[in-house]
């Protein structure tokens, strides 16, 4: 299913001047830095809608009643998740990475991810250097 949201995304992407097919097999480090920043900034205005279906604002009256980042708006919420997804095989298709690649590093993190855990994973200790293994096969 993530191969096909994949080739559906590169169709929409296409129809809106962002060719992510043909930036893969032909990269281009400036028009893939140009369109990722423009990804960026239209998931992060996702990102924002998504936090208003919550009482997020310390000051408003929700949350002085003590609902403060009560889910208010569950339908627009789950829309907001998916329009970041969009927006997420977008990014991903802009550094090159298709449904396959997504699911091995997805994979080779998460091994990561679970030794951190096991080691008592701390921010005062954080310095990312587990990452530099995760490559692509």
């Amino acid at each position: 299913m993530l191969q096909k949201m994949f080739d559906l995304q590169a169709e929409l992407n296409e129809r809106i001047g962002r060719d992510t097919r043909s930036l893969k097999a032909d990269f281009d480090p400036q028009k893939a830095g140009e369109w990722l920043n423009d990804y960026i900034m239209a998931a992060g205005n996702e990102l924002e809608e998504l936090r208003d279906c919550t009482y997020w604002k310390h000051w408003c009256a929700e949350a002085k009643a003590g609902e403060r980042f009560k889910l208010f708006d569950l339908q627009n919420a789950r829309v907001e998740v998916i329009d970041l997804l969009f927006f997420w095989i977008s990014l991903a298709q802009c550094v090159g990475l298709d449904a396959e690649d997504i699911f091995n590093l997805y994979q080779q993190k998460l091994r990561i991810n679970h030794a951190r855990q096991d080691n008592k994973y701390g921010m005062s200790d954080k310095d990312e250097s587990d990452n530099k293994s995760i490559t692509i096969d």
